[in-house]
Order: C-alpha cells, then structure tokens, then sequence
C-alpha cells in the first residue's frame, strides 16, 4: 500500500509545485509581450500553444480528472498485475490430504508435498467429509487422498508402490487435471530413483532466441490501452459540456480563435499528460512487477502518443456535438466498453472465436494495443508496424472529418 502515498504525494508535489511556479510567473505586461510583432501565421500557432498551456493547467487544478488520468489506471495495474505478473511460478493448488497409510514411505510423501510451493495444503483436514464440504464451497480446489496401500512394500517386491488418488468436483475439473499432471511428474521422479529402466524414446527442451510473451506482458500493454483509452475519450465528454455550461465555448466563438487551433492545442495538451500518465505507469511497472521492455523507449512513446491523438478525435468527436454531459455519457459508453472488452485491453485477443478476431482488428483501440505490444514486447519497430499504423492513420482521417463536422461551440 506504500506505493499508492507515494504516487499520491508525488502528484501532490507536482500540483504544489506548478501553482507556486505559476504564482512566480510576472504577471502580463509589456514586457512578457512578444518583443517583434508576429506573422498571420504565427499568430494562429501563437494562439494554439496558449490554449495549450491553459489546457494542461486546467488539468492540474482538476482534482477528478488527476485521479482519473495517473491513479485511475494505477489501479487496475495493481490489480491485474498482481495477479498475472508472477506467471506459472505464482500458481498454486488448495489442497487437502488424506493419508489413510501407515508407510514411512507416505508420511515422507506428504511432508514433500507440504514443502512443494504448489501445493497449499490444508492440514485441518483430516476426514472425507470436511474435504467435500470445503470442495463444495470452493475452498478447496483438490483433495489428495494415500490408501492404506500406499508406500508399502509388497512380499514379491524390494520397493514401496502405490496409487494416490485425486478427489475433485466437476467445477475444479481443469485444476484437477492439472494437478494430477503434477503429481504425475512427482512420483515418476521418485520411480526413477526405484526402479530403473530403459527409456528408448526420450524428449529434450531447448530455448529459442524468441522472448515468448508472459501474461503480464499482455495484461500490461493492455493496460497502457486502457489508460490510452482514459486520455483519449473520458476527458474530453466530461471537459467540453461543463465548458458549454458555463458559456466558455461560446464567449471563444466570439473571438478570431478557428476550430482547428482549439483542436490542434486541446491534442498536443493531452497527448502529453496522457504520456505522463504511461510514464508513470511504466515506472511503477518496472520497479513493482518487474516489467522488461524490449523495444525502444522513444519508439514506443512516439506510438502512443500518436494512439492518444486517434483516441483523441472521439472523444472530441462525442463532446463536442453534445451539449451536457446526459448526451455525453450514454454515446461514450456505447462506444467505449466494445473497445475495452474487444481490443485486447484485459484478455489476449486470440482467445476469441478466429471472426471476431478479424473483426476486432479493424477497432480504433486493437492496432494502439497491439503495436505496443509488439514494441514493448517483441522489439519491433515502427516501420515493422506498417498494418497498425495504417489502421490507425485511417481512423485519424474518419474520426477528426467527424468531429470537425459536428463540433458545437454552444
């Protein structure tokens, strides 16, 4: 938990920190004019790193939106990663042992097994009764039960022999099946040291220069498409329709300021809190969960935030043609939890059926998470990105028409 008042005071640190440097700041005058009268378009662009900096400002004082934008997705990194970024390693099996024998051999069984960090065995169970009823309520995923037979050595052998047997309910049916794989392995390791004989047919392993994938890698990149997805879309339905509320937009249309410039600086202003915002994400990731990247750093920031400015254009899209935030909302979330729960953000996409996966791969969000993927994890890229990037710069044009089209200043 110390890491969350870390974050927590980190973003205090910075808010403090931009309002004493904002306070510091002369305030205008002649002197902070430009020196030299600017150009027509100077002017334009002059206006668009204004707005800019108010944008990132706003943000700063926005309490709700700092939450939403750094901690929000620190949460579910916390909580997916926690569960996915110890990998096979991490897995375990709720067991219970009846050990009906009175063999050296089993009691020397059972305490390997106890030491085994696959296994945690319940040792208040001592009876078939308790372990069904814990099997029924899922406290249990398995229970191991040692015959009287087991470990005894037989009149016409030199050895002990048995057979354990694995007691499961038809929900824990594939964790059974994967323990007894397990216990499998065991006792062939000790009939080995029993028993010898000949193997004729044998298979060896070897690793390739590949760096497979592991859960947290998907689970991670996922997450930057979530936090993506937050930069993109939450911000600008809920910034544009109190704007309108309060008449800001309106008194803007007032002035010479084109729609185009109030685009382009609401853009570079998200593009870069929203890199913040992976930044830390990333830092927390590498230093908590122990994420490796492989791809370049510069690389891959440079992809996102090309991915926040396409996410971007629905978000300015739908809050810009609404006119509060009753509009807002229901557009947004018809159109934000097929791409969260389609584009790979929380399960690998190639678990879906073969057509939908051709389906999803043409939604706004899959190229973002999967070009990320494929830098962060497999060391690609950008001109190895060549689909992704196409996908997206497609949905640039289509979304930015849209929003163009439909942008409401009151």
């Amino acid at each position: 938990m110390s890491i969350f008042w870390i974050i927590i005071a980190a973003i205090v640190v910075l808010r403090v920190g931009w309002r004493l440097w904002g306070k510091s700041k002369p305030k205008a005058s002649k002197d902070t004019a430009p020196k030299k009268p600017l150009g027509p378009t100077q002017r334009k662009f002059y206006t668009v790193w204004v707005f800019f900096a108010v944008n990132i400002k706003r943000l700063f004082r926005d309490k709700t939106a700092l939450f939403f934008t750094f901690l929000f997705p620190l949460i579910f990194l916390f909580v997916f990663g926690g569960l996915n970024s110890g990998g096979n390693d991490s897995a375990s099996f709720n067991i219970a042992i009846i050990n009906e024998s009175k063999s050296p051999f089993a009691k020397q069984f059972v305490g390997q097994l106890e030491k085994q960090k696959a296994f945690k065995v319940d040792k208040t169970v001592t009876k078939f009764a308790d372990a069904n009823e814990k099997m029924t309520r899922g406290e249990l995923d398995a229970t191991i039960e040692l015959p009287p037979t087991f470990g005894v050595v037989k009149a016409s052998q030199s050895y002990p022999s048995g057979q354990a047997v694995v007691h499961y309910t038809q929900n824990n049916q594939t964790a059974a099946q994967t323990l007894a794989t397990i216990m499998q392995a065991e006792l062939q390791s000790i009939n080995t040291k029993l028993v010898k004989n000949e193997t004729p047919f044998t298979v060896s392993s070897k690793q390739t220069n590949e760096r497979s994938l592991s859960s947290f890698d998907y689970t991670f990149t996922g997450l930057l498409g979530f936090a993506v997805l937050g930069s993109g879309i939450f911000g600008p339905i809920n910034v544009f329709p109190e704007l309108k509320k309060m008449g800001i937009l309106r008194r803007l249309h007032t002035t010479p300021l084109r729609v185009w410039q109030y685009f382009l600086s609401v853009m570079l202003g998200n593009a870069v809190v929203g890199l913040m915002s992976l930044g830390l994400i990333f830092a927390v990731a590498v230093a908590i969960f122990n994420l490796k990247v492989v791809g370049n750093y510069f690389e891959l920031g440079a992809f996102l935030a090309f991915g926040i400015i396409v996410i971007l254009g629905i978000g300015l899209a739908l809050g810009g043609w609404a006119k509060n935030e009753r509009q807002a909302a229901p557009l947004a979330n018809i159109i934000v939890f097929p791409m969260m729960f389609l584009s790979g953000t929380f399960f690998p996409r190639f678990l879906m059926p073969h057509w939908l996966q051709n389906i999803t791969s043409f939604m706004p969000l899959t190229p973002v998470i999967d070009g990320a993927r494929l830098i962060a994890t497999e060391g690609k890229s950008l001109l190895d990105l060549g689909s992704q990037l196409g996908v997206m710069a497609m949905w640039l044009v289509i979304v930015y028409a849209i929003a163009f089209r439909v942008f409401r200043w009151e």
